[in-house]
C-alpha cells in the first residue's frame, strides 16, 4: 500500500478519554499535531484541564475495586478481543502512525501487530499470575504468597514507538488488575488512542483506562502528587526519569522506567562481517535511528575493521530517506527541527575532535525534517557523540584490539540498556555475557524486544522491566499469609 500525497488521507481528530467517554477539544487549550515528513498540520490536540485530570483520577479510583475483583479470565477476554480489533484495524492505525510519526508504513504496520501480540501475551500471562505455597514450620502452619494489583497507575509514553510502548503499559497494568491513567505523547496521539478505542469497543469497563494529553511536566507532576496514584511507568530520557523518580519518592510510589541508552555493538575478529553489516545497518537506521536500543557505538576488532567499515558504508549509501508513505523510503524523518539541529551540532563536534564522515552528514533539502543516514569513523571517546545519545541516524565506528578493550569501552558510560555482539566463539560469548553491563544483550542478533521476555536496562538506563513475567509482576504487591 502506497500513498503519494496526504491531501486525500484522513487523520482522526484526537480526543481525551475519561471514565469511558470521549471528550472533544471544546474550550480546552490545543496544540498542533504535525506531519514530520511535510511539516503540515494534521489536527488539533486537546490538553486536559485540572478538572479533566481530577476526573481521570476519580474514575480510575472508583473503577479499581471492580476491575481488581474481575476474574483473570474476564480481563483476558477483553484484552484478547481488543487484540483482534487492533489486527483488523492494522492498516488504518499504521497509516495514522506514519502520518504523525514518519516511520515507513511497513514499519508502522509491524509495530501495530506487535502491539496486538503484546495484548495477547498479557491476556494469557494474567491468567497465570500465580502466587505460591511455602512449606510451614509445623504441620499445622500454612504459608501462602499472593500477587495483588498495586492500585491506580499512571503511565507516560514517548513519540518514537507510539503504539507498542503504550501497549506494554496498558496490557501489564490491566492484566494485573490495576487501573490506569495514560498520558500519550502529544506528537503522536492517534496511534495510542487507537489502542484505547479497541479496548473501549471490546467492552472495557469505564474508568479502568483513561487517556489524557497536556504539557508533559504539568501532567506528570499533577498525577504523581496525587495520593490516588500508587505506581508510575515512564519511557523516555534519563534526565526526565530522574525528575519523575524524585517526585514519586515523596510518596514512595512504585516505578518502572525505561530510560536512555547508547548501545554498543562489538564485532569480534571471528565475526561474519557481511551478516553483521546487514543486521546492524537495518537496526541502526530503523525509525531513522530514533530508538533507545539502536546500536550506535561500534567497536570493531582491528583484524576485520576495514572490511566491516566498507561493508557497512556500502549498505548505508543504498538507503533512501523519504516520506514513509512511499514504498521506496527506507527511513523517515526526524521528529522535529530540533533533532536536525542536534545532529548538526553533534557531527560538527565529532569532526572537530578528529572524526571522519564516511557518508551522509547533512539534512535533506525540501519539506520535512529529514537527515541523511550518516557513518563516522575514528570518533574519539571525548567527543559528545560518544557520550550523549544521538537518537538519530548516526553510526559511530571505532577500532579495538581485543574483546577486553571493547567490553571496557562499552561499559564506560552510565547507560546500560541494550548491547550487541557478533562472534562465533563460545568462550567469547561467555566473556561478553559476563562482562557487559547491560539489561539486554543480543549475540548475532538484534532481537531483544519481545512480549514474552523482560525489556529494561541497568545503571542509568532504567528501573525494572516491561514484558515477560517481570512486566506483569511490576504491577503487583506481594502479600504473605501465614495461618496456624
Amino acid at each position: 500500500m502506497q500513498y503519494e500525497s496526504t491531501t486525500t488521507l484522513s487523520y482522526a481528530q484526537p480526543q481525551l478519554y475519561i471514565a469511558g467517554r470521549w471528550l472533544e477539544a471544546q474550550d480546552r487549550r490545543t496544540e498542533d499535531v504535525l506531519n514530520p515528513a511535510t511539516g503540515q498540520v494534521l489536527a488539533q490536540l486537546p490538553h486536559a484541564t485540572r478538572a479533566d485530570l481530577d476526573a481521570a483520577l476519580q474514575a480510575a479510583q472508583q473503577a479499581f475495586a471492580g476491575w481488581r475483583a474481575a476474574a483473570p479470565l474476564e480481563r483476558s477476554r477483553i484484552l484478547r478481543a481488543a487484540a483482534t480489533l487492533v489486527r483488523e484495524r492494522a492498516d488504518t492505525i499504521a497509516l495514522s502512525m506514519t502520518l504523525e510519526q514518519g516511520k515507513p508504513l511497513r514499519e508502522a504496520r509491524l509495530e501495530v501487530l506487535a502491539s496486538a501480540d503484546t495484548f495477547d501475551w498479557y491476556a494469557e500471562e494474567g491468567r497465570r499470575n500465580y502466587g505460591r505455597v511455602v512449606p510451614g514450620r509445623t504441620l499445622t502452619q500454612r504459608i501462602t504468597v499472593l500477587h495483588e494489583p498495586v492500585g491506580v497507575c499512571a503511565a507516560f509514553t514517548p513519540w518514537n514507538f507510539p503504539a507498542v510502548t503504550p501497549a506494554r503499559k496498558i496490557a501489564g497494568a490491566l492484566a494485573a488488575g490495576c487501573t490506569l491513567i495514560l498520558k500519550l505523547a502529544e506528537e503522536t496521539p492517534a496511534s495510542g488512542l487507537a489502542l484505547v478505542r479497541a479496548l473501549h469497543d471490546a467492552g472495557l469497563p469505564p474508568g479502568v483506562l483513561n487517556a489524557v494529553f497536556g504539557v508533559p511536566g504539568e501532567v506528570s507532576s499533577y498525577l504523581l502528587d496525587s495520593p490516588v496514584v500508587a505506581k508510575f511507568s515512564f519511557t523516555g530520557s534519563t534526565a526526565v526519569g530522574k525528575l519523575l523518580a524524585q517526585q514519586a519518592a515523596k510518596g514512595l510510589k512504585r516505578a518502572t522506567m525505561e530510560l536512555g541508552g547508547h548501545a554498543p555493538a562489538i564485532i569480534c575478529a571471528d565475526a561474519d562481517v557481511n551478516q553483521a553489516a546487514d543486521m546492524l545497518v537495518a537496526g541502526k537506521f530503523r525509525n531513522a535511528g530514533q530508538i533507545c536500543i539502536a546500536p550506535t557505538r561500534f567497536y570493531v576488532h582491528a583484524q576485520v575493521y576495514d572490511a566491516f567499515v566498507q561493508a557497512f558504508v556500502e549498505r548505508t549509501r543504498k538507503l533512501q530517506p523519504g516520506n514513509g508513505l512511499k514504498e521506496s523510503s527506507h527511513l523517515g524523518p526526524l521528529a522535529n527541527p530540533r533533532r536536525q539541529q542536534a545532529m548538526r551540532s553533534l557531527i560538527d563536534d565529532a569532526v572537530q575532535h578528529g572524526a571522519r564522515v564516511e557518508c551522509g552528514g547533512q539534512a535533506l533539502e525540501g519539506p520535512g525534517f529529514f537527515w541523511q543516514p550518516t557513518v563516522l569513523t575514528d570518533v574519539p571517546e571525548h567527543a559528545r557523540l560518544m557520550n550523549e545519545e544521538p537518537f538519530g541516524p548516526l553510526a559511530l565506528i571505532n577500532r579495538v584490539d581485543s574483546v577486553e578493550e571493547a567490553i571496557e569501552r562499552s561499559n564506560r558510560l552510565p547507560y546500560g540498556l541494550a548491547s550487541y555482539a557478533f562472534t562465533q566463539h563460545s568462550p567469547t560469548r561467555m566473556q561478553l555475557t559476563r562482562g557487559l553491563q547491560t539489561g539486554m544483550l543480543g549475540i548475532n542478533s538484534l532481537n531483544v524486544s519481545m512480549s514474552e521476555a523482560p525489556f529494561g536496562g541497568v545503571k542509568e538506563s532504567g528501573w525494572g522491566s516491561e514484558c515477560g513475567i517481570e512486566g506483569l509482576q511490576a504491577y503487583c504487591d506481594i502479600k504473605l499469609i501465614s495461618e496456624d
